[in-house]
């Protein structure tokens, strides 16, 4: 694929960089506390020219993937749901010069175009609540599960210069996800609220590093992660922003007693 010059495109305000606890996929289609927040936030944005999803949902090893298709196909990877979740469509169109110009700045991490994949429902559960029209440009890239977790963050900060070019970075996944431990009607776990107090203290101070340096063996971080593919979308929100940008929790609160629904902006 021909590199897009990150000079060809136009500059705009920086972009701010957001985290959203995404949980359940119905809350795409059904009224919550969260999705309501989700909506209000996408609302008070300046508009992008595109969006960037880095979703817990698309996961490779060895190579992280940009999508560069200009028809990004709604994707729907979960079962048992309601029809009305399955026949949801996000017709939102790709973003390729965007993608391009991202693998150029990942040209030494190792990342390579896709044309496969296209919008999980990590990515499009979200912006249906917050783009509900569909009209900004979106890709995805991939979670490269085979980088240690300071490599997450440190290829996050190659992605700073998109915000630049109008480009609204969004890390999809949650700060506590336990699926086997999911109870109805059930309170937050200790284990639960404690992990998530840890996430909301370290960003809360701007400790981004500590939460790249988190031990995935530590019995806390295991009961909260038993696999950390909910967790490392928020290492690439956080590598993203910079020093300027002050974190303002816009969500929080749980589902089913294991899923941290925290979402972060930072502007």
């Amino acid at each position: 694929m021909t590199q897009f010059d990150l000079n060809a495109l136009a500059n705009s305000p920086a972009m701010p960089v957001l985290f959203i606890g995404h949980g359940s996929p119905m809350h795409a289609i059904e009224e919550s506390a969260f999705s309501r927040a989700w909506g209000e936030m996408g609302a008070a944005l300046p508009q992008p020219n595109a969006i960037l999803v880095v979703s817990a949902h698309w996961m490779t090893r060895g190579v992280s993937l940009v999508h560069v298709g200009g028809r990004p196909r709604t994707i729907h990877d979960f079962g048992g749901f309601p029809r009305a979740l399955h026949e949801a469509q996000y017709p939102a169109p790709g973003a390729p010069d965007f993608a391009a110009t991202t693998l150029d700045l990942l040209q030494h991490h190792h990342a390579e175009p896709d044309m496969e994949w296209g919008l999980d429902h990590g990515a499009w559960c979200v912006l249906l609540r917050m783009f509900p029209k569909a009209d900004v440009p979106v890709y995805q890239l991939s979670l490269d599960l085979s980088r240690p977790l300071k490599d997450h963050m440190a290829l996050a900060k190659e992605l700073r210069a998109l915000r630049s070019k109008g480009v609204l970075i969004v890390g999809s996944g949650n700060a506590v996800h336990n699926l086997p431990a999911m109870r109805y009607g059930s309170d937050a776990f200790d284990w639960a609220r404690d992990f998530d107090d840890r996430i909301a203290t370290a960003i809360t101070n701007r400790d981004y590093s500590a939460l790249a340096e988190i031990d995935p063996r530590d019995p806390l971080t295991r009961m909260a992660h038993p696999t950390l593919e909910h967790f490392l979308p928020l290492l690439y929100t956080l590598g993203a922003a910079g020093e300027a940008d002050t974190p303002t929790f816009f969500a929080q609160g749980f589902d089913l007693g294991s899923i941290s629904m925290r979402s972060v902006l930072l502007a």
